[in-house]
């Protein structure tokens, strides 16, 4: 089981690296566009790369059950959003229901596996 924290900890650091390292190309996946200015960019570079990437690295680097619990927390707070997009703002379904099947199960793996004894 815990090479399915492992490989989770890798898609979130191999998804982040997308926002990180190329924030524009994210953008266009996320139906996003820069406007006046460029702190889009900058946003998707924090939270939808750095943030991913940084947690990931750490899950892998010390390896311990709490850090890939807080992945998990990570994971639910984006399902929650995701979901909430779902219902108040209408988006592309489909996209919206892909990107959710991404977040909630790994969410509930990393939780339930790793949970605090």
């Amino acid at each position: 089981m815990d090479y399915i924290n492992i490989a989770i900890a890798l898609l979130t650091i191999a998804f982040g690296a997308f926002g990180f390292l190329a924030p524009r190309y994210t953008a266009s996946a996320l139906d996003m566009e820069p406007t006046k200015s460029t702190m889009g960019l900058s946003e998707l570079r924090a939270g939808s790369g750095g943030l991913f990437v940084s947690t990931g690295l750490w899950c892998l680097i010390t390896g311990a059950d709490y850090a890939y619990f807080m992945l998990g927390v990570m994971y639910v707070g984006a399902g929650a959003g995701r979901a909430l997009s779902i219902a108040l703002d209408s988006p592309p379904i489909k996209k919206a229901l892909v990107f959710l099947a991404f977040e909630w199960p790994p969410a509930a793996f990393l939780i339930w596996y790793n949970w605090p004894v």
